[in-house]
């Protein structure tokens, strides 16, 4: 499980770039969850990565910025009782974050006209929904 964490493609943050921190977790754990620092939190500091270029860095800045703390993205993991299961749904977590921070934003919307067809079709379900509407009506 240790080693570089890969994003996507040609992007892997390396191990040594990742900080880990435990404690003990609130979460299920029987007796021993007094005893066992179970909660893991695993912090990257986005701002000073080599592991990211200029473009895709200033892109997870902008975009993780309600989640970073000066520069600095924390993830924490405390729903599995061990230890080694918190790290590894750490690892998840902080590599789906970057991946949808590093995405390329979507492509712009080609505005369209609708077809002459869908207006015509669109008409007529009108006309014959107001014509049901006109039959059910009483003339007193």
């Amino acid at each position: 499980m240790p080693g570089p964490l890969h994003i996507r493609g040609s992007v892997v943050v390396p191990e040594a770039e990742l900080a880990w921190r435990f404690s003990r977790s609130s979460g299920p754990g029987g007796q021993g969850v007094n005893t066992t620092d179970s909660r893991v939190e695993l912090s990257f500091d986005v701002a000073a990565t080599t592991a990211l270029g200029p473009a895709l860095k200033a892109r997870a800045l902008d975009r993780l910025a309600a989640r970073l703390v000066d520069g600095v993205m924390t993830v924490a993991a405390s729903e599995h009782r061990s230890q080694l299961r918190n790290r590894e749904a750490a690892r998840a977590r902080l590599a789906h974050l970057l991946r949808e921070a590093i995405a390329p934003p979507p492509r712009k919307r080609r505005p369209t006209a609708p077809s002459k067809g869908s207006i015509e079709r669109r008409l007529a379900a009108k006309k014959h929904r107001s014509d049901l509407k006109r039959l059910r009506r009483t003339t007193d």
